[in-house]
């Protein structure tokens, strides 16, 4: 008769069996997919607000300059956030907090065009804040029992 104990994990949530994964790896990676879909999100921001689309509120202001400028700033966040995410997946703090103030970055910059793009923007905002928060609180070095 196996144990209950054995069977499924420890008291820490560790893996029974060998194979010892460090408590919070998934949310880690979770952050570093979040991260992909929003340097892609952002992409497509990107491409839309450079060749001046329609799909933003229409005489919307953005607060620092204009939709296309918008754009050239997006598509750096796009590619600093691909970055980003590469660096969260390879491991190490210093990927991890490059990770953090990329998208901290992106949620200050969010906050400019609410008026141009309310609901999109508030959503990137709060896609943001959940990746920093699986970066801050599940990103350290695993403690030692």
């Amino acid at each position: 008769m196996v144990s209950h104990a054995s069977s499924a994990a420890d008291a820490r949530g560790a893996p029974a069996g060998g194979s010892h994964h460090a408590h919070g790896s998934g949310m880690v990676a979770f952050a570093a997919v979040l991260l992909i879909i929003l340097a892609f999100f952002n992409g497509l921001d990107a491409i839309a607000a450079i060749h001046r689309s329609h799909v933003f509120v229409a005489g919307a202001h953005i607060v620092l300059g204009d939709l296309r400028a918008w754009g050239w700033t997006l598509l750096s966040l796009a590619i600093l956030q691909a970055a980003a995410a590469l660096g969260v997946l390879v491991g190490g703090q210093i990927g991890r907090w490059f990770g953090v103030t990329v998208l901290s970055v992106n949620a200050f910059a969010h906050m400019w065009v609410v008026p141009a793009y309310p609901f999109w923007s508030l959503v990137i905002i709060a896609l943001d804040i959940v990746a920093i928060y699986a970066l801050c609180v599940y990103g350290g070095r695993p403690e030692e029992a």
